[in-house]
């Protein structure tokens, strides 16, 4: 098993049986192994320094009825808000303050409508603050939407596919959603140069290792830019609700927090092995999921944390999954406590845009 580490590490690829094996593999020194070199080649590529990202949550309004989501359109027990173009501005103002050079802007999939709004906005930020990066996280868009987007000024764009099997995908979401489409929006998005990122919800329902394989296989082709890789946690407003109490895990003998946990763990490793120079955050579902998340992603090869710029009032209210950290150190107010905890691992914080610069 050690051997397939050192073989990623030099071939920057595996078979999908390897994959398979390193996934399932519980021998605790070959698991140790797999982060510590993950470690050591994000040490190699980027020092001790962690990018920092200024999430902005803009919107809970979804057209979409994904039935993980707590923020599905279908879901009549949460307050919906939008935030306007001025609070989105104040909140990038306080975070220039505070050193943020990346601002993400993320919400629930609006109606086709808005794009000429998001593309203003774009415009705005970038006008007002030029030496920032600009990401959107803001789900299928039109082919020209990307265009102007990018045109107007957003840099990268974040847009999981979730899981690559078309049947798993039709499990876990409405009919009228389609799996091409996703993944022809992530091909639109190479196409107008964006930085591009996309990732899976890590124990999602009904998700097999087989699953997971494939989606290593394609992000392996895809060479994103960013790979973000989040622990599905459960919504009580949702069909899952009661999902981590069934026996259904995919590791045997472990719960669905202790599996989730560990196989992100493993795929953090994984993906930074194989695209050395990638982008990947160090997730705030992880941080929900264990009291040590950020530390743990880290030391797995994580090398990017991104603070809650959003006006405190809202927070709550974009509840993707019960129990979301966006207090505390997952905050941008909290940007001290954050310090701290990575300075316990010997890391600091690097507030410049931090763009993808492959070697």
């Amino acid at each position: 098993m050690e051997d397939l580490v050192r073989k990623l590490k030099k071939e920057r690829r595996l078979e999908a049986c390897e994959y398979r094996s390193l996934l399932l593999c519980e021998d605790s020194d070959t698991v140790a192994m797999l982060h510590g070199t993950a470690r050591e080649t994000a040490v190699e590529k980027f020092g001790k320094d962690i990018y920092v990202r200024g999430l902005i949550e803009i919107t809970n309004i979804c057209r979409n009825d994904c039935l993980y989501c707590g923020i599905r359109k279908s879901n009549r027990n949460i307050s919906r808000y939008m935030l306007a173009d001025r609070e989105i501005l104040e909140c990038c103002r306080y975070g220039y303050s505070q050193g943020f050079r990346t601002f993400v802007l993320q919400g629930g999939e609006l109606p086709d409508e808005a794009d000429r709004r998001i593309e203003a906005l774009c415009r705005t930020i970038h006008e007002e603050f030029p030496d920032c990066a600009l990401t959107l996280s803001l789900g299928e868009r039109s082919e020209e939407s990307y265009r102007k987007f990018r045109q107007a000024g957003a840099t990268r764009y974040l847009l999981r596919h979730e899981t690559h099997n078309r049947e798993h995908y039709a499990r876990l979401h409405p009919e009228e959603m389609s799996h091409g489409h996703r993944l022809h929006c992530l091909d639109m998005l190479k196409k107008y140069g964006y930085q591009a990122g996309t990732g899976i919800m890590v124990g999602s329902p009904f998700q097999s290792i087989g699953n997971i394989v494939e989606d290593i296989v394609f992000i392996e082709q895809y060479r994103p830019e960013m790979i973000g890789l989040g622990p599905f946690v459960p919504h009580k407003d949702t069909v899952f609700a009661d999902y981590w109490k069934s026996d259904t895990s995919i590791l045997p003998g472990k719960s669905h927090e202790q599996e989730e946990a560990e196989l992100s763990l493993k795929l953090v490793s994984i993906f930074r092995l194989m695209l050395p120079d990638s982008l990947i955050p160090s997730t705030t579902a992880l941080a929900t999921l264990l009291p040590d998340g950020h530390q743990r992603g880290i030391l797995a090869g994580a090398n990017v944390i991104m603070p809650n710029l959003s006006p405190p009032s809202v927070r709550g209210k974009y509840s993707l999954y019960d129990n979301k950290a966006s207090y505390g150190a997952e905050s941008a107010e909290g940007l001290d406590s954050l310090k701290l905890q990575l300075g316990k691992i010997g890391y600091s914080i690097v507030t410049d845009r931090g763009d993808f610069r492959s070697t």
